[in-house]
């Protein structure tokens, strides 16, 4: 087979063969800032807030964070749901010449000490959110980090939106305390503006810390460019038939629904970044609640709208769903987790707009290939690779190798949006690499048009919903439970999640506990996408021939 066999059928609008020049994220915005001037750039539960004014709130974040000194080599940490503030402190904190790094809300206390430790995060940015700032603050006693910024969702909010919201939701806002290592976000912005443009080189200067996992379920931090972002949203705009990359006299109209978390790497790609490029607006939703994205939908007319399986199905199973009109809708992009078949040809027959699969990683900044928004659109596929990517199969076993001719293989890419590297980790950064293409960790099929099947993954790692789970951290967890001799978590069938931990445990002898009892136990000290679905005693577990537990094996006999 050709190595290329896309390249004589591509379908996405833009040329495969592109180069993307150098350009830093924080430039990025303002140049589409100073092009798109008083249009909206987000709309946050009904206020509106222009380019412009949002340049402005970049300004004085970058200002702030260099009144204290801070420069490159300082990582900003965003702990925030999607709210204005997180645009102004991401583009900020690079503008500043820091480097961002995400952190999910869901973690608890002990995942973001970890990872602020290992990152080396100084400052931390949140809201007064009773789900945050109170976890926020455990961090900040018990870490490294020096300083709290804390903002309010009310703050963001229309005026009689925000004093309605301190009325009625005084039990979801905490009280910020006096403490001078926390600074209200107000006060911190509360200066000219007048920051001083810090050098960048694109290609080497890291913007950003994403953290994801690997087969040994150890979180690593991915060391993203300014160029890897930046190029990435550009690849992105390139396959979108109505963006300003391939319409640049006549751009669609671009409003489009921001519900995925701007913290992880799908959404940071397919609706910050990618959007802030085209100059289009962001409808800002803090969380995904199926009623309330619908009348989102409703009320904004949003023009596309990226998500999970899981969200497409709540959609579809919600009761406002027939009174929703998706007339402005032309396009949904599916991301990460598998999209079943009848989930698709469901949504599409409700909302009359394509669904398109595509695929991507941490590691990639985001998004590696896609199915066309317009013509064909393989059921199964991810699609064919985004301009300027390329990718083949290598050997399963030795990925130095290419794949046997018409066998499945490892998948690999390369690309200007592939990351550095793992930070502070050259082992698994040499472990990923194969002669400077990225091990995905997927094992795939290309067909005679270029569109890629995965057909099964070599890392142990479980979808939940586009969340990544790793399975050693509950096992972790379950080995301090007096009770618990072995354990082993794995995926399995969920029709809302896509897939849920199952967790799988013997006994110290003498002991008795209930698979209930374990399961109470367990869950509470889980973030909610780590939730098991059950936690099953068995008198033995699978084990290798030298006494390794064996994941795989415990899968077949369960049946996944």
């Amino acid at each position: 087979m050709n190595a290329t066999p896309w390249a004589n059928n591509y379908l996405h609008p833009s040329k495969w063969e592109q180069v993307f020049a150098p350009l830093s994220v924080h430039d990025m915005f303002f140049n589409s800032a100073e092009r798109r001037g008083n249009a909206a750039i987000a709309d946050f539960m009904g206020r509106k807030f222009s380019y412009a004014e949002m340049a402005e709130q970049v300004r004085r974040f970058a200002r702030g964070l260099q009144l204290q000194g801070i420069g490159k080599g300082d990582h900003i940490g965003l702990f925030l749901p999607n709210v204005p503030h997180y645009i102004a402190a991401y583009y900020g904190a690079l503008a500043a010449g820091a480097t961002v790094v995400n952190f999910s809300p869901l973690y608890t206390v002990d995942e973001l000490s970890h990872q602020v430790a290992d990152s080396g995060t100084s400052i931390l940015v949140t809201v007064s959110a009773a789900a945050l700032l109170p976890t926020a603050i455990k961090v900040l006693n018990q870490s490294s980090l020096k300083q709290l910024i804390v903002g309010s969702v009310a703050e963001a909010l229309p005026k009689m939106k925000g004093l309605a919201y301190k009325l009625f939701k005084r039990g979801e806002i905490a009280e910020v305390p006096d403490d001078g290592r926390i600074t209200h976000y107000a006060r911190f912005m509360a200066n000219d503006g007048q920051y001083a443009p810090v050098p960048c080189n694109p290609e080497t200067d890291v913007a950003q810390l994403q953290y994801t996992g690997g087969t040994t379920g150890t979180p690593k931090g991915a060391m993203l460019t300014h160029q890897n972002i930046s190029a990435n949203a550009r690849q992105i705009n390139c396959i979108d038939p109505h963006s300003r990359a391939n319409r640049p006299d006549s751009p669609a109209e671009d409003r489009i629904l921001g519900v995925l978390p701007f913290f992880h790497v799908f959404a940071n790609a397919t609706v910050l970044n990618r959007t802030i490029d085209n100059g289009g607006e962001i409808v800002m939703l803090p969380r995904f609640e199926a009623a309330a994205a619908l009348k989102a939908v409703n009320r904004t007319k949003v023009t596309s709208m990226p998500g999970v399986p899981t969200m497409y199905q709540a959609l579809l199973d919600n009761a406002e769903l027939p009174n929703t009109d998706f007339s402005s809708l032309r396009a949904c992009i599916s991301g990460g987790a598998p999209l079943a078949a009848e989930l698709k040809a469901r949504f599409e027959g409700v909302s009359h707009a394509a669904v398109i699969e595509g695929y991507g990683l941490t590691e990639s900044s985001g998004v590696i290939s896609c199915n066309p928004y317009e013509g064909t659109n393989k059921v199964g596929s991810i699609g064919q690779p985004i301009p300027g990517t390329d990718v083949r199969l290598a050997d399963k076993e030795d990925p130095s190798k290419p794949a046997p001719v018409g066998e499945p293989g490892e998948l690999l890419a390369k690309g200007p949006q592939i990351m550095a590297g793992y930070w502070n980790k050259p082992v698994a950064t040499a472990e990923v690499f194969v002669d400077g293409w990225l091990r995905t960790g997927d094992v795939a099929t290309i067909d005679e048009d270029g569109f890629i099947f995965i057909v099964d993954r070599l890392k142990d790692m479980i979808a939940v919903g586009g969340f990544k789970v790793f399975p050693s951290q509950i096992e972790d967890i379950l080995y301090k439970h007096p009770a618990v001799k072995e354990a082993l978590v794995i995926g399995v069938p969920d029709t809302y999640s896509g897939e849920r931990p199952k967790a799988f445990v013997t006994l110290n002898g003498g002991q008795l506990v209930s698979d209930e009892e374990l399961a109470n136990w367990l869950n509470p000290q889980l973030g909610k996408h780590e939730r098991v679905l059950g936690v099953v005693v068995r008198d033995a577990l699978p084990k290798t021939m030298i006494g390794k537990l064996d994941r795989k094996a415990l899968r077949a006999e369960v049946g996944v």
